[in-house]
């Protein structure tokens, strides 16, 4: 499929406008030059990434010859990211562009010395800053880093060999998958992975090296920024005799210096055999945020970031020990200074094992991202079906990703699950509460990873029913709405001049005692509204649990590489776009589909 400046324009053009602001006088002026060349609408050929490259020679004006200052750019446009990991690679990176080891294109440098595979995937705008300077990149698409334009992990639509989805640790079975090929085909040819020392606490890193040890291969580098941390600072630094049984020579240099880095690489691709390379580097703090402008008042805490001391209140009124496990998660929930916890790095597998042989009354608590505990699977099914007093705290809930979502889909079709996702402190109480009730069956506690003011009403004096945050008038029989979670917080904004009766639910897969279900079955139309993906979520559960015919609006399809912000009005669920979706339920009838944004 052949990429013309349509396409570019299409992806790119709506979040650079939304950044304009941010930008500089020399760098809005070349950003419009080069929407001005794609509105030519010249035919570039090939693919998107080569498209950028013709962009980039067709203006090629340089702001800036330091990729350090493009990547501290990308960081302060967007708002957002992963800073300190890029620059702490970004020496790394600027030598594997000297040794030729980054192609031009993905399929290309088969006759290369060695192949790369980038296995911290998160650096992606290392790479991005690096090609900027070199000529290889417009700055357009540099302007759009996390809010829908340019990925922030490599991708192979990018100019990287191949593509990460989300967990860590799978570029290393990446790089294991092509060395193995390349000596089965008699490809002398090196495989170079680059990794970073907390990436290598995930489970599947053990079990590539041990494989590739033992499949005998002599053509896997290892390069590991070493700099001590992975999200939170590492109990130990990474282990050079376990890295040596598997892989051969360990060699260290100075990752800060490009130089260095480039004659060690240099030497070990050249010499016979696999081997490890350790770049000694350093990382500060690990997401990057814009500084509060002066005299701001301090920003409202995340929902997820109150876990902490929920659970420190919730252990000095119940007395119960409490054993807190979390895979580099502590500061997304809030637990230091709050609650004794292990940190296993990103081993979140081992996160779920640790709590396999405590006793029976102490509450065990796994607290984990959304999207992580999708690595621990047949840990967790382990778990629920042989720990008593487990709770799951998940982390995120990304449009259909994260959160209660990934806990139904994945946990409950397995073995029986209780999900919730609780949105004032009272409810978090009573989900804990919940499980000291009915310590066999594990409960995961969806914990929004946003900030917002907690609803009018909760459903704490009934965490598996319902309560009315808007009561139906006497008589009522038209639209109502039901919400699951989250969702609650966002529908009330928008129901606020409307007044449509609606019924908040805490639970994803509520308890209604008769009289309730007979009051929603009056309603001519009931919708019902999660912020989760639609497919076997709370709505479904409504149809197939009290055969209410309600319309269900949430979101489907994937997560989009855009922060919590933008995925509102992505899925239209930001209040100003869910007024016109309510305002559907006014229509006589069932059976209306609410209008799509």
């Amino acid at each position: 499929m052949t990429a013309t400046a349509a396409t570019l324009l299409d992806r790119f053009e709506q979040p650079a406008r939304l950044v304009m602001a941010r930008l500089t006088d020399e760098e809005r002026v070349v950003v419009e030059r080069e929407l001005a060349e794609l509105g030519q609408g010249r035919d570039y050929g090939g693919s998107a990434f080569a498209a950028l490259r013709a962009l980039a020679a067709a203006v090629p004006d340089r702001l800036y010859d330091d990729s350090a200052r493009v990547l501290l750019r990308m960081h302060e446009i967007a708002g957002s990211g992963n800073y300190q990991s890029c620059l702490s690679s970004l020496p790394t990176v600027r030598a594997c562009f000297d040794l030729g080891l980054v192609p031009d294109q993905p399929d290309d440098g088969d006759d290369g010395v060695a192949t790369l595979v980038v296995g911290r995937g998160h650096i992606a705008p290392s790479f991005y800053a690096e090609r900027y300077v070199r000529g290889g990149l417009p700055f357009l698409p540099l302007t759009t880093l996390h809010k829908d334009g340019l990925s922030g992990v490599v991708h192979r639509d990018w100019g990287f060999r191949n593509t990460m989805r989300y967990s860590l640790g799978v570029g290393l079975a990446q790089a294991v998958s092509l060395a193995l090929d390349l000596r089965r085909r008699g490809d002398r040819r090196k495989v170079v992975c680059l990794a970073g020392d907390g990436e290598l606490q995930e489970g599947v890193t053990f079990e590539c090296l041990r494989f590739a040890h033992e499949a005998g291969l002599d053509n896997l580098l290892l390069v590991v920024d070493a700099n001590g941390r992975g999200i939170e600072p590492l109990r130990a630094p990474v282990s050079r005799d376990y890295l040596a049984t598997y892989l051969g020579p360990i060699v260290e240099t100075d990752g800060r210096d490009p130089a260095a880095v480039h004659k060690t690489l240099q030497e070990l691709l050249d010499r016979p055999g696999s081997a490890v390379l350790l770049c000694r580097t350093r990382k500060e703090g690990h997401s990057f945020k814009l500084p509060a402008p002066p005299g701001a008042p301090p920003s409202r805490p995340s929902f997820a970031n109150t876990a902490g001391g929920q659970l420190a209140e919730f252990q000095r009124a119940t007395g119960r020990r409490l054993a807190v496990f979390t895979a580099d998660m502590a500061a997304r929930f809030g637990l230091p200074d709050r609650v004794g916890y292990e940190n296993v790095g990103l081993a979140e597998t081992l996160s779920v094992g640790l709590t396999l042989s405590l006793p029976e009354d102490v509450v065990k608590v796994v607290a984990t991202d959304g999207m992580y505990y999708m690595d621990s699977l047949s840990m967790l099914t382990e778990a629920t079906t042989s720990v008593r007093n487990l709770m799951v705290l998940a982390g995120r809930s990304w449009g259909a990703w994260g959160g209660a979502a990934n806990a139904v889909n994945l946990l409950d079709l397995v073995v029986g699950t209780r999900v919730y996702e609780p949105v004032t402190v009272a409810e978090f109480r009573a989900c804990a509460e919940r499980l000291l009730l009915e310590p066999d069956t594990a409960h995961v506690v969806s914990m929004i990873d946003a900030r917002f003011t907690e609803p009018a009403a909760d459903a704490a004096r009934d965490i598996d029913g319902g309560i009315w945050i808007t009561e139906p008038p006497p008589d009522h029989d038209g639209g109502a709405l039901v919400t699951f979670g989250y969702a609650t917080v966002l529908v009330q904004e928008a129901n606020r001049d409307l007044g449509l009766p609606h019924l908040h639910c805490a639970a994803l897969r509520p308890e209604f005692d008769t009289g309730l279900v007979d009051q929603l079955r009056r309603f001519r139309r009931l919708l019902s509204v999660e912020y989760n993906a639609p497919a076997g979520g709370f709505g479904e559960g409504l149809r197939a649990r009290y055969l209410l015919g309600n319309d269900v609006l949430g979101v489907e399809g994937d997560i989009h590489n855009c922060v919590h912000e933008g995925q509102l009005a992505r899925h239209g669920f930001a209040p100003a776009q869910l007024v016109a979706r309510l305002e559907a339920l006014t229509q006589e009838g069932r059976g209306h589909e609410p209008p799509r944004p």
